[in-house]
């Protein structure tokens, strides 16, 4: 039977998101490694520590980076379609004479600042040296952003890919030995070297495909001032999300402990970023194809909903087997003394239920170039998400917090839904409704199963929800796309050679 249209667009959102849902996964499999052993080395202060850190620069990159990262991808992707080498050219030279600016007014005002963010940061202050020190990586980091964007408007997304492989790879290679012989002593001078490694590979790769040529024409900053517009709303945005961050994670460790940081970023990392790997493609492969959608609402329906369905249905299972799994994979992938965050980890997984549903829907603003609902959007997400965190701490302790993501998670999924059926007449699906009705109860009722106590029961019947989500997710793939066909005629043909 042919497939229609809709079937093939299935195709394409599934093979583009485990093509980078792929190089994720193989980045986060060594981050794994990574992190058990630094976790090893460092225990949960040192965990604590380091996220502490990196909150901090993070927050401060993303004040002054003046959204380049994100923007600048827009103006090199219509150069790059114009099919002129000088406008390429000259577009590639405004990006990196903005990222340069940028570098050196992050570095500067890290340095300006640092007094004071070792007296926000830790209530016995005394560490201004060791932001001093950490300012260089604001510099670093904005470079690389600037190069990335370049990969990615040149469609280099492969050098992208590898590049980012090789420096999942070169912070193992320096974090492990320098945490090994040093122990926390080794924390700020790590965080530097793995920035600076980070920018030397991103820039070995976007070189080789356009060699470094800089102009310091006063044009270039008239030029470039379009971009740094429209990157406003990113850092805004920026600012917002790190600055949650840094509240939340200040907030734990001085109510809680360094520990209780480091044991909430452990979670934070289990839960956003590995179990989270599916959303990796929606940046490269569904943001692109979002925005050629014009002012069709029909299209934009279309396109949405059907990124929420395949994402919906493919994460669906990895959650309940991550969920039941954790007891395991928590010792495993950190260590014994990372146990007491397993309830908060737990409880947090349904966020990303949410997250499946609201983060298609949220990159209508980008696709729209509304960046006062974007920017509106992000902002009252981060008010709850401070709000509910201050209450879940409170009240439950590291359990609260797990619980404050995932009932943020839900308001956001109302607000966002109910924000984009009126501004761009966003509907919901009903094959969205109906895979919403199988697999969030499915996954409601494995988190139920995690509060009983007996083996039998924890595993048999988790084990059987993992299933039913499983199969349902590949009943449902297989009936919409020629994928399963495809796989079957390529190794029934090798088997037949063979």
């Amino acid at each position: 039977m042919k497939k229609t249209k809709g079937s093939d667009s299935y195709s394409h959102v599934i093979k583009y998101t485990g093509l980078f849902g792929g190089i994720q996964g193989l980045n986060i499999l060594v981050s794994i490694v990574r992190n058990k052993l630094v976790a090893l080395l460092l225990g949960p202060d040192g965990m604590g520590l380091i996220s502490l850190f990196n909150s901090t620069v993070k927050l401060v990159s993303d004040s002054t980076n003046l959204g380049i990262s994100m923007s600048a991808v827009k103006n090199i992707s219509e150069a790059y379609d114009s099919d002129d080498s000088s406008r390429l050219n000259h577009t590639i030279c405004i990006v990196r004479f903005w990222s340069l600016i940028v570098a050196v007014l992050g570095m500067l005002l890290m340095l300006m600042l640092s007094p004071l963010l070792s007296k926000l940061t830790f209530s016995y202050g005394g560490l201004t040296i060791h932001y001093v020190c950490l300012s260089p990586v604001v510099a670093f980091i904005a470079v690389t952003g600037g190069e990335s964007a370049i990969l990615k408007g040149t469609r280099h997304l492969s050098g992208l890919a590898f590049a980012s492989v090789l420096n999942v790879m070169g912070a193992f290679l320096v974090s492990v030995p320098l945490y090994y012989l040093f122990g926390m002593s080794a924390i700020v001078p790590t965080l530097l070297l793995l920035a600076l490694v980070q920018m030397v590979i991103t820039l070995y790769y976007s070189l080789r495909f356009y060699p470094l040529s800089f102009s310091y024409d006063r044009i270039l900053l008239k030029e470039g001032a379009g971009m740094v517009r429209l990157g406003v709303a990113f850092v805004m945005a920026g600012i917002l999300g790190s600055g949650a961050e840094f509240v939340i994670r200040t907030f734990l460790n001085i109510v809680g402990s360094t520990s209780d940081v480091g044991l909430y970023n452990a979670g934070y990392m289990m839960t956003m970023t590995y179990a989270g790997l599916v959303f990796s493609a929606m940046e490269s492969d569904y943001f692109p194809r979002l925005s050629a959608v014009g002012d069709s609402v029909l299209k934009l329906n279309e396109t949405v909903n059907r990124q929420v369905e395949v994402t919906l249905l493919l994460i669906s299972p990895m959650l309940v087997a991550f969920m039941i799994s954790l007891p395991i994979l928590l010792p495993l992938l950190y260590s014994g003394m990372f146990m007491p965050a397993l309830g908060m980890i737990q409880v947090m997984t349904l966020a990303l239920y949410a997250r499946a549903l609201t983060l298609p829907i949220e990159y209508v603003t980008l696709a729209k170039g509304d960046s006062r609902s974007y920017l509106f959007l992000e902002a009252i997400y981060d008010i709850m998400l401070v709000i509910m965190a201050y209450l879940g701490f409170s009240q439950w302790k590291l359990f609260g917090m797990g619980v404050a993501v995932t009932v943020t998670s839900i308001l956001n999924v109302i607000l966002v839904y109910a924000y984009s059926y009126f501004k761009y007449g966003y509907r919901m699906s009903s094959n969205v409704l109906m895979y919403m009705m199988i697999h969030i109860p499915v996954g409601c009722l494995a988190y139920a199963v995690t509060i009983f106590n007996s083996p039998l029961i924890y595993w048999g019947v988790g084990t059987m929800l993992f299933i039913v989500s499983l199969s349902s997710s590949l009943s449902i793939l297989r009936s919409k796309t020629s994928l399963w066909n495809k796989l079957k005629e390529r190794y029934a043909s090798k088997f037949l050679r063979k």
